[in-house]
């Protein structure tokens, strides 16, 4: 499998990493975890190297799984992690309010121990706090990194001043937000950020929450717990009009001899080369489906009509419910 640079000045990464959210739950009752580990290396086995968690995933539980799976994984492989939640040690459960800078260090000695890692490779900032100026969480983070608990830092939901004021207190190697056919405001500067200052780009959700895939239809029902049931784009006065975006991906997958999803994928890899999609799943065809994406080369009228039809108008309804788009800083 070929690399990219996660950065100017960091390391090289499988192109298409692993986002793995909801193997600890977030769209429905969580999988089986023994699957979760196997499935975990199996995309070790297949050449990826990049692996995202938070604290908050679970919490804790997706950085002890990524720990139990990944305790004997090759010097090339990276695990992501983030902060910015706090979270109650004994119950698990978030206080109600963001980390102050004063307590990332503590955080990340967490993160350390269920990660099972003297070091965390990339920490990202995972919510920026209106309150408190991005210059002391840089700072924090500096700290961590003197000390050797911390080797590169990466910002989550963050607008193009924040990822430059960030940037020049502690150099970042990666920014991560959503991005995908589905939804695209970090064309709107963030891009452009990444690209002068020599930031990697990981977006998240490349897939747009399994949308892309052509896997939804008008007809589809979300169980509980499924974090998609509440998302303003998937309700079913708009699903409609949204399907007509996928049915554009549809019709260049049966062109390229493709599925929807590695069209998406393929989009995303052209865009720019500093760009890590970390697609989830928790099933092994669909693992195998994501990687194939990298044997597809969508032609120059492809990109344009993907392009031009997936502009923010041509979907309607917002990404997150109001109070989590409210917690976001891009």
């Amino acid at each position: 499998m070929t690399t990219r640079t996660l950065g100017a000045d960091g390391p090289a990464v499988s192109p298409i990493g692993f986002g793995c959210m909801t193997m600890t739950g977030g769209y429905g009752v969580a999988p089986d975890r023994h699957d979760m580990v196997q499935l975990l290396r199996r995309a070790v086995d297949q050449g990826v190297t990049l692996f995202d968690t938070a604290e908050v995933y679970g919490p804790h539980a997706n950085e002890e799984l990524l720990g139990e799976a990944l305790a004997d994984r090759p010097d090339d492989v990276l695990i992501a992690t983030k902060f910015a939640t706090a979270i109650d040690p004994v119950t698990r459960k978030p206080r109600g309010r963001l980390l102050r800078p004063e307590e990332v260090a503590e955080a990340a000695e967490g993160s350390l121990r269920r990660l099972g890692v003297d070091r965390l490779d990339v920490y990202y900032q995972h919510r920026i706090n209106p309150d408190i100026p991005i210059e002391d969480y840089a700072g924090a983070v500096n700290e961590l990194v003197a000390a050797g608990k911390v080797h590169r830092y990466g910002l989550s939901e963050a607008s193009e001043s924040t990822i430059r004021r960030a940037h020049a207190v502690l150099p970042l190697t990666a920014v991560q937000s959503e991005y995908s056919l589905w939804w695209r405001r970090p064309d709107e500067g963030v891009l452009e950020a990444c690209r002068e200052l020599g930031i990697g780009f990981v977006p998240f959700s490349p897939l747009g929450k399994g949308f892309l895939t052509g896997t939804i239809t008008a007809s589809t029902s979300f169980g509980e717990g499924d974090l998609r049931a509440s998302i303003p784009r998937f309700g079913p006065d708009v699903i409609e009009h949204n399907l007509r975006l996928v049915d554009v991906v549809q019709a260049i997958a049966e062109e390229q001899g493709a599925t929807p999803g590695q069209v998406a994928l393929a989009w995303l890899l052209a865009r720019e080369p500093f760009i890590v999609p970390i697609p989830g799943t928790t099933k092994a065809h669909r693992l195998d489906e994501n990687l194939g994406a990298l044997d597809v080369t969508l032609t120059d009228s492809q990109m344009e009509r993907l392009t031009a039809l997936s502009d923010n108008a041509a979907v309607v309804g917002a990404r997150y419910p109001d109070f989590l788009e409210a917690q976001t800083d891009i």
